[in-house]
């Protein structure tokens, strides 16, 4: 496996980071509108960051103050060696510690059996967002 950190952090501090990574995925490679990738949640998030070991910006999550995960994106070149995996459970504690009791996230369908994995559930019908086809999850923390 690839040798990488996490860090929890904030918008203010890894805007630059945050946004390089969400750029390249969402809006570069996903073709994501950049009007719809920038939102007023960033500022109030819980962001989680991964990184290289030689610092270089790989991962990254966020969660929000209602316990929805979002935004979370691995650079293409660190995909299947367990960052994403990482980066969720990560997430995960991090709501735990805050008291959250329910999970929710939007998954693109294609991802909905990497979440499934760390159980969650669909909750309700396919649907569009930003042009690609998407489902509501949520999972229940002990």
């Amino acid at each position: 496996m690839a040798a990488f950190t996490l860090t929890e952090t904030d918008w203010a501090r890894d805007a630059a980071h945050l946004a390089a990574i969400r750029r390249t995925v969402f809006i570069d490679e996903q073709g994501v509108p950049e009007a719809l990738e920038w939102d007023e949640h960033d500022a109030a998030a819980l962001h989680l960051l991964a990184q290289a070991d030689d610092g270089t910006p790989i991962g990254c999550a966020r969660l929000l103050p209602d316990g929805h995960i979002g935004r979370m994106a691995v650079l293409p070149a660190w995909r299947k060696q367990g960052v994403g995996q990482a980066l969720l459970a990560a997430v995960m504690d991090a709501a735990q510690a805050r008291g959250h009791a329910t999970l929710r996230l939007s998954a693109q369908t294609h991802a909905a059996g990497f979440y499934a994995r760390a159980g969650f559930v669909v909750v309700g019908d396919e649907y569009e967002e930003a042009g690609i086809p998407h489902v509501a999850m949520q999972r229940t923390l002990a």
